[in-house]
């Protein structure tokens, strides 16, 4: 079943926005060398919860933690651990927050200190994926343009796309229908409504596609331990053009010097 949002529950989940988003920001002040990423976690949930919120992931499924917090194979679902981050790293921080019922989903990928030129094109390309991808999410057109929008683009400069790891719905559950592929075929797919509110959520290799998963149940990395990077927001679909839930700016103001300068 696939819920379209009233304008009332979408302004619902852009209040919860506003809080995932600034709770990144307070987490985004520490994300540097010789901070252990346990200590994110602590941040985000504290902020999270002075703020009235939930953190949507801690016990979801079980899952231990309020941050997903992935360094550098790792692709998804990392633990918050005593790794210190070092120059070098970089690291996945998706986080979801719970807001007078309604969720909101969202990742972005940070360097640490300084990383190769190759590493960084990696970053940049995935964020401007997302967007390709977000740009596609119309009234009218199918799921398949998004995905594909993604994948054209990243593979077109020599990554691959995570096939097993999708985004997804969002609303009073924290995952709904539909999935949303980061791949696929223009004008395939369900069909694109007003309403619908997504979570598009590029996933992207730096070497092969293939993934494995860690005997913790959880953590995915790349088979061949190259670099993964991903960024997510939470979307509704529009006439015309998508509205994006969630953001970024709260982050950019606290990396100014350092952040992924991708235009929508």
């Amino acid at each position: 079943m696939i819920y379209l949002k009233t304008e009332e529950e979408i302004d619902l989940i852009k209040i919860s926005a506003q809080v995932l988003g600034k709770a990144h920001a307070e987490v985004a002040q520490w994300v540097k060398p010789g901070v252990a990423t346990k200590k994110l976690d602590v941040i985000a949930e504290e902020y999270i919860r002075d703020n009235g919120g939930i953190p949507s992931f801690k016990g979801f499924n079980n899952f231990p933690a309020s941050l997903c917090i992935s360094v550098n194979e790792v692709v998804v679902h990392g633990f918050p651990s005593n790794y210190i981050l070092k120059d070098g790293d970089i690291v996945s921080i998706d986080c979801g927050v719970k807001l007078n019922g309604f969720h909101s989903d969202s990742a972005y990928t940070y360097p640490i200190g300084e990383v190769s030129k190759e590493v960084m094109d990696l970053l940049t390309a995935t964020k401007r994926s997302l967007y390709l991808g977000i740009n596609q999410a119309v009234d009218g057109l199918r799921m398949g343009d998004v995905g594909s929008a993604i994948q054209s683009y990243v593979e077109g400069k020599g990554y691959t796309v995570v096939r097993e790891l999708v985004g997804h719905g969002v609303g009073r559950s924290l995952h709904e229908s539909p999935e949303v592929p980061n791949y696929g075929k223009k004008g395939k797919g369900i069909k694109l409504k007003e309403g619908m509110v997504l979570a598009i959520e590029p996933m992207i290799n730096l070497g092969t596609k293939s993934v494995m998963q860690e005997r913790d149940g959880w953590t995915i990395r790349t088979s061949d331990r190259k670099f993964s990077a991903h960024f997510e927001h939470t979307i509704v679909v529009r006439k015309g053009k998508a509205e994006i839930l969630t953001t970024f700016d709260y982050i950019e103001k606290v990396t100014a010097n350092t952040s992924l300068m991708v235009e929508a």
